[in-house]
């Protein structure tokens, strides 16, 4: 495996703390979410994991798309990232809704479902959090 490129982020003080990158494009205060018993109004773990999840998402998207000559320029995919408890234990779960204009359901889902397959992301959740593609 050879290495493209490394992000480096610095966390401190938790879910009620802080991240900033090494190349200062990141620097936000973090809050745990009103619906998790802290106070909101900041950014949280889980809107950080969708974010980047999306635009990495499109990427393969558009890749596996332009092998079978479809367009996916216009798509969109809206990444639900969602903390459960499983008994004693918390987990994440996943939807993704995927839509990409000019194509019918049917095409589309199957094109979500090979970007899915292809998606770095993706393969890194592969068998350990539920993850739900479906598109729309």
């Amino acid at each position: 495996m050879e290495k493209l490129y490394t992000a480096e982020v610095t966390a401190t003080g938790g879910r009620d703390g802080h991240i900033k990158s090494s190349d200062g494009q990141l620097d936000f205060e973090l809050k745990k979410p009103k619906e998790l018993g802290g106070q909101g109004g900041a950014t949280n773990p889980e809107q950080l994991f969708a974010a980047a999840w999306g635009p990495c998402y499109l990427g393969a998207l558009g890749s596996v798309a332009e092998r079978d000559g479809v367009d996916t320029s216009e798509a969109t995919v809206n990444v639900l990232i969602s903390f459960n408890k499983d008994g004693n234990a918390f987990v994440l779960s996943a939807d993704l809704d995927v839509h990409i204009p000019g194509i019918s359901l049917e095409e589309a889902q199957q094109l979500a479902d090979k970007a899915h397959r292809a998606c770095p992301y993706s393969k890194a959740t592969r068998g350990n959090i539920e993850v739900r593609v479906t598109a729309i």
